[in-house]
């Protein structure tokens, strides 16, 4: 593992996504181990993409984590989506990691709720009534984080949950992550938790292999702090770790 910082940043390199994988589950668990040491109970926010599996497959067989005492986000979802489709996140993460382990309570974003705005309000106050303190997300091929793409990007979002149209990068990464066969079949708008919801999280771990993530891995650490490239805004968080492979670290030295 190489281990180096840029502004606030802690970024760590490993060789193999597996051994990546392995890792930022090992540090995610001891975080919450330490966190609940002084707390009855601790929230959490997960993002679901291909990214995240050998992370989530390495955490949910972490026998230490007492789960019974831990609350559960996701930070985005499809807006349109059938109920049973697959590739809707909380379909993800409810079958890779929520019913997997005895979650205190699990908090989902419906896509296709029948006002998409009072679904917004009703999150949002979930949000503010249980403070995120550990945020495990990913880093999108356009950079952006959740589902705050370039062009919908605010740095001082006043709003925690927003609906959001999809740019084309964000819907071909949808392709070619294996997600859909065509970019027709990719929903056009999405529910996200905005920039500053995420940035609440007391500790963030951003886990971003494959080689499609190298520009975005590239450009999250060289490139101005700006919304053009999203997830530069980590640089900007105390406690942040970026967790990289050979893969995704091939443009950084």
């Amino acid at each position: 593992m190489k281990e180096f910082s840029i502004d606030t940043l802690q970024v760590r390199k490993y060789a193999s996504r597996l051994e990546m994988g392995k890792e930022a589950a090992r540090a995610v668990a001891e975080c919450m181990a330490n966190l609940l040491r002084s707390r009855d109970t601790i929230n959490m926010i997960f993002a679901a993409a291909p990214s995240q599996n050998e992370f989530l497959g390495a955490l949910i067989k972490d026998t230490t984590i007492d789960w019974v005492r831990v609350n559960a986000f996701h930070m985005d979802e499809y807006v349109g989506l059938p109920e049973e489709a697959p590739q809707r996140f909380g379909n993800f993460l409810k079958q890779r990691i929520f019913d997997a382990l005895p979650f205190c309570s699990v908090h989902y974003l419906d896509g296709n709720a029948a006002n998409l705005a009072l679904e917004c309000t009703r999150y949002e106050t979930l949000l503010k009534s249980m403070p995120p303190d550990v945020v495990c997300m990913g880093i999108g091929e356009n950079t952006h984080i959740a589902f705050n793409d370039p062009h919908v990007a605010d740095f001082k979002d006043k709003h925690l949950v927003k609906v959001v149209d999809l740019d084309m990068a964000c819907r071909q990464q949808q392709v070619n992550d294996g997600c859909f066969t065509g970019i027709g079949q990719v929903p056009t708008h999405a529910l996200t938790l905005t920039v500053p919801a995420l940035l609440q999280g007391t500790y963030i771990f951003s886990i971003v292999p494959g080689e499609k993530k190298a520009n975005a891995v590239y450009h999250t650490l060289h490139s101005p702090i700006s919304e053009h490239h999203p997830s530069t805004i980590l640089r900007t968080h105390p406690n942040a770790i970026l967790y990289v492979d050979a893969d995704s670290a091939a443009r950084i030295s």
